[in-house]
């Protein structure tokens, strides 16, 4: 599995990211209301997304995404925690921009990355902070199901994870 392809529909593409584009998404990460939900609630505060940039970028996994009508940035997404033997891995990291929210975008940028993935796994999952009740009804409706509950020892913060088959893929 290549961890990094240049993929596009109709709405969205998605490209390597890089340390070039670290401004175009601090100006989408600087909205406060984007992360309200958000177990790392204060990443909209330069130094706090910088850290976050740093490591999306050094994964080797991560992705702008772009607007494909506009060719604007709209966020930043990436695959992590690849277990070949298992056949499976994880969507996250996601964020775009406010005023895609109630849009096919989300939805368009989510289709692309299963898509690819479930080329080469059989799951996929999803972390989900238990406070980011968006986030939990738009992996819901793609036919995740709530499978763990977690805390995060570093943190103390409580994640959901939840886990997509092939099969239960609502495309």
């Amino acid at each position: 599995m290549h961890f990094q392809p240049t993929l596009s529909n109709e709405f969205v593409k998605i490209v390597p990211l890089s340390t070039e584009d670290f401004e175009d998404l601090f100006t989408i990460a600087s909205d406060k209301l984007l992360w309200g939900q958000h177990p790392e609630n204060n990443r909209y505060q330069k130094d706090v997304f910088l850290k976050h940039f740093q490591e999306a970028v050094q994964s080797g996994t991560a992705f702008k995404v772009i607007d494909v009508k506009t060719g604007n940035t709209i966020g930043s997404t990436r695959y992590y925690d690849y277990h070949e033997k298992e056949k499976h891995l994880a969507i996250g990291y996601t964020f775009i921009d406010r005023k895609y929210w109630a849009t096919p975008y989300n939805r368009a940028l989510k289709n692309l990355m299963i898509n690819y993935a479930f080329q080469y796994v059989e799951t996929i999952i999803f972390h989900v902070g238990n406070t980011n009740f968006r986030s939990q009804k738009a992996v819901e409706k793609l036919g995740a199901i709530h499978s763990k509950t977690d805390v995060k020892p570093d943190t103390g913060k409580t994640y959901f994870t939840f886990s997509l088959t092939k099969n239960n893929w609502k495309e």
